[in-house]
C-alpha cells in the first residue's frame, strides 16, 4: 500500500491508540518504582546480591534487545500482519513470569537465580509485542502529522498510567501484603496489572485492524514477499544511518531519566524527605505534569520542529534538576521542580518516536529497503540500556553513600542522603545535556526533508 492509499487515521486511534501503552506502563511501573526496593528491603538480599540480580538481568535484557525488530522484520508475515499479530501471540505469557520477579522463594542463591530468571523471561516475551505496537506508527501512519498525532496520543496514554498507578500502585500493594505477605506482595501486584497490559494491547489489535492487509498467499509464503529484509539489510539501515545512530545514542538519556529517577525515589522520600508516604504524592503530581507534557508535545514540535523541541527540552529538564539538587532538603520545591522534569520528560518520550520514524523514512530513501521493525525495534537499545543503568547507578550511589537497610530513616546522615541525590537528580541532569549535544551534530533531519524522501520513494514504488 503506497504512502497516498493508506486508510486514514480513525477516530479511535487519534483518542485511543496508547491504551496499551497505559497498560504496559501501568504493569512495568511495578518495577521501575518497586523492583529495588523489594530486593534490599522486602526479599533482604545484600547489596552485592542486588548488583548481580539487576546487572545480569539487565544486561542480558539490553543484549537482547535489538533482535526482536530484526526477527519481526525477517519472518514471514502471522495471520493478522508481519506486526499487528504480535499484539495478541503473546502478552497472554507475561503475567505468569513477570509476577515471579517480585517473589521472593526459599533463600540463598536458588531465590536471586529465581528472581534473575523471571526478569529476562518476562522481558523477552513482552518486546515483541511492545517493538510491534511502536512498529503500527509507522505502518498507519501516512504523514509526519499523522506519525505526531499518533506518538503524542500514545505517550499520553503511557504516562497517564503512571497517574493511575499513584492511586493503585501502593494501595494494591498493602491489600496483597495481608494475602500473600509483605515479601511478596509486589508479585501479586505484578500479575494483576499484566493482566491490564494484555487486555489493553487488544484493544490495539481491535483499532489497528485494516491497516496492515496480509494476503493468505503472504502467509502461506507461496510468492515473494517483499517486505522481507536480510541480514545485510539490515546492516545497512543502520550503518548507512547517521541520524539514527546519533538518536539511539541520545535517547539513552530520556530512559535514563525514567529509571534512575523511578527506581531512586523510594529511597529519596524514606531517607531525605524522611517520609516514605510522600512517594504517592510525587508519583500523582509528577506525572499528571508528565501527562501534560505528551500533550503538549505535538504543539511544541509543530511550532519548533520535532528536532528541536526536543533538543530545548532536554536542556531544560536538566537546569531544573541541577536546582533541585541545590534545594535538596526542601521537599516540595524538589517535588515541584522534578515534576516540572516530568513535564519534559513527557514531551520528549512524545516526540522521540517521531523522530524514529524520520529515520525509518531516511533509511528507505538511502537503501531501497523498508525497515520499520527493524529501527523500530532498535528503540528497544537505548530503552534497555537506560534498565541496565538504573540498576548499576542506584547500586553504585548507595555503595558511595554507604547504604544499608538497617539505617534508621529518622537518622540518615548527609552523605547517604547526598548519594541518593547524586542519583536522584545530578547523573540524569548530565546525561540530559551530552544528549542535547549529540542531537545538534548528529540529527540532521529536518521535516521538510523527510517529505523530500517520502516523495521519492512513492515515486520509486510507482
Amino acid at each position: 500500500m503506497s504512502n497516498n492509499n493508506k486508510k486514514p487515521l480513525s477516530r479511535a486511534l487519534k483518542l485511543f491508540y496508547g491504551v496499551g501503552d497505559c497498560g504496559f506502563t501501568l504493569m512495568s511501573n511495578v518495577e521501575s518504582y518497586f523492583f529495588n526496593f523489594f530486593l534490599t528491603n522486602l526479599a533482604s538480599f545484600d547489596l552485592g546480591v542486588v548488583t548481580a540480580i539487576t546487572t545480569i538481568s539487565s544486561t542480558v535484557d539490553a543484549c537482547l534487545s535489538w533482535i526482536y525488530g530484526a526477527i519481526l522484520n525477517s519472518i514471514k508475515p502471522k495471520k493478522w500482519g508481519r506486526y499487528r499479530s504480535w499484539l495478541v501471540l503473546l502478552p497472554w505469557i507475561v503475567p505468569f513470569l513477570y509476577a515471579f520477579q517480585f517473589i521472593k522463594i526459599g533463600n540463598g542463591i536458588v531465590s536471586a537465580v529465581i528472581v534473575t530468571v523471571a526478569a529476562i523471561s518476562s522481558h523477552v516475551v513482552w518486546n515483541f509485542p511492545y517493538v510491534a505496537n511502536v512498529s503500527m506508527i509507522s505502518v498507519a501512519g501516512a504523514t509526519p502529522d499523522d506519525r505526531a498525532q499518533l506518538s503524542s496520543t500514545r505517550a499520553a496514554w503511557a504516562n497517564f498510567s503512571k497517574i493511575i498507578f499513584s492511586y493503585v500502585g501502593v494501595p494494591l500493594a498493602s491489600v496483597f501484603a495481608g494475602i500473600v505477605g509483605e515479601t511478596n506482595q509486589y508479585g501479586a501486584v505484578a500479575f494483576v496489572l499484566a493482566w491490564v497490559m494484555v487486555v489493553l494491547y487488544f484493544a490495539h489489535f481491535k483499532m489497528f485492524d485494516g491497516y496492515e492487509e496480509v494476503s493468505a498467499e503472504d502467509v502461506k509464503e507461496t510468492k515473494k514477499d517483499t517486505t522481507k529484509t536480510s541480514g545485510m539489510d539490515l546492516v545497512r539501515a543502520l550503518l548507512q544511518n547517521p541520524p539514527l545512530i546519533a538518536l539511539m545514542i541520545a535517547d539513552l538519556s530520556k530512559w535514563a531519566f525514567n529509571f534512575i529517577v523511578s527506581g531512586i525515589a523510594m529511597y529519596y522520600f524514606t531517607y531525605v524527605a524522611k517520609d516514605a508516604g510522600l512517594l504517592t504524592t510525587y508519583i500523582l503530581i509528577s506525572n499528571i505534569f508528565c501527562v501534560v507534557g505528551s500533550y503538549l508535545a505535538k504543539s511544541v514540535a509543530k511550532k519548533f520542529s520535532t528536532r528541536t523541541g526536543t533538543i530545548g527540552t532536554f536542556v531544560l529538564m536538566a537546569a531544573v534538576m541541577i536546582a533541585a539538587n541545590f534545594l535538596y532538603t526542601n521537599v516540595w520545591l524538589v517535588v515541584f521542580l522534578m515534576s516540572l522534569a516530568q513535564l519534559g520528560y513527557g514531551i520528549a518520550y512524545a516526540c522521540t518516536p517521531a523522530l524514529y520514524s524520520d529515520t525509518i523514512i531516511y533509511s528507505e530513501w538511502k537503501t531501497g529497503k523498508n525497515a520499520t521493525g527493524w529501527i523500530s525495534g532498535l528503540q528497544n537499545v537505548p530503552l534497555k540500556v537506560g534498565v541496565m543503568m538504573r540498576g548499576i547507578i542506584i547500586s553504585a550511589c548507595l555503595a558511595i553513600a554507604n547504604f544499608s537497610s538497617a539505617i534508621d530513616p529518622s537518622q540518615a546522615t548527609v552523605e547517604l542522603q547526598k548519594g541518593i541525590c547524586l542519583g536522584f537528580m545530578v547523573i540524569p541532569a548530565c546525561a540530559l545535556l551530552l544528549s542535547a549535544v549529540i542531537l545538534i551534530f548528529g540529527f540532521k533531519i529536518t521535516k521538510e526533508k523527510v517529505e523530500q524522501y517520502r516523495a521519492e520513494i512513492d515515486a520509486r514504488r510507482a
